[in-house]
């Protein structure tokens, strides 16, 4: 079919439903959700408030190599054609998202094969926004987890820790990358040893930071990510608001894109507390 025959065909298709829903289509819908059972429309009453962990992505979102990784064309738009669509190009590791086991593995997950029930998880956070404060690089060591542990007992079975350091508050500033003259970068993520502890305590599957990257900003080994990703773990980069959860007792929802043979992608983030 040609664009132009396609471009009708939508016009077309928006008149008609402009005329149907001013009139029966309306009382339709109407009726279907009287009839939509009481508990679906009461889950997010009975189980806590959604809280949104998610960064808005628009081209000049900072990244780890410092290029844009996100760009967005229109190829149609409701001015001319009458209905928007865009084309994006995106680089998967851009804005909140995931790094699924295969960004740093040769066989590992990935992200279309992580099973959805890894991508529904308890949520533990640990705080070292105090220390990070004075401290880009300040990491999440095998000290603060155990001080987690010892207040808030065993790390829940499948869950996902977070590290919360405060940086999301720079996204919009040059401290969120916090490149020195050199090009090195400064900025809070987790230790290795930290990361060893989480896989042998067994318990985690999936480790999230408020920062470009699991590893902090001067490392040039990645050895976080090459110790987690291919024990078919998944971590989650530049997350939000984790100031708004409680330490223990959240849930987490990873909105995971499903693209084939994908490392990772941009990933729509939330959690019930």
């Amino acid at each position: 079919m040609c664009d132009l025959c396609c471009i009708e065909s939508v016009k077309n298709r928006m008149l008609s439903r402009r005329t149907l829903l001013g009139g029966g289509a309306a009382m339709a819908a109407t009726a279907v959700a009287a009839a939509m059972p009481a508990s679906a429309a009461s889950i997010s009453i009975s189980n806590g408030k959604p809280v949104d962990l998610t960064h808005e992505l628009y081209p000049e979102f900072p990244t780890y190599f410092g290029e844009s990784g996100f760009k967005m064309d229109p190829k149609f738009t409701y001015a001319k054609e009458k209905f928007n669509l865009n084309v994006l190009t995106i680089n998967e590791h851009t804005g909140t998202h995931i790094d699924a086991p295969l960004h740093f593995s040769e066989n590992g997950q990935s992200v279309s094969e992580i099973p959805v029930e890894n991508l529904v998880v308890p949520l533990s956070v640990i705080h070292i926004h105090g220390k990070a404060s004075e401290n880009p690089d300040a990491q999440v060591t095998p000290e603060d987890i155990k001080a987690w542990i010892s207040k808030h007992g065993p790390l829940p079975k499948g869950g996902c820790v977070a590290m919360h350091s405060g940086w999301s508050k720079h996204v919009a500033t040059r401290k969120f990358r916090n490149a020195d003259d050199k090009g090195k970068m400064h900025f809070p993520g987790f230790h290795v040893e930290a990361t060893k502890m989480l896989i042998e305590d067994g318990n985690t599957i999936g480790m999230a930071v408020d920062t470009l990257s699991l590893d902090h900003g001067p490392s040039g080994d990645f050895a976080t990510h090459y110790a987690w990703l291919p024990t078919n773990r998944w971590g989650i980069e530049n997350i939000t608001n984790l100031e708004k959860l409680p330490a223990k007792g959240a849930t987490l929802f990873v909105g995971a894109p499903k693209h084939r043979d994908g490392s990772g992608g941009p990933a729509r983030i939330m959690a019930i507390a």
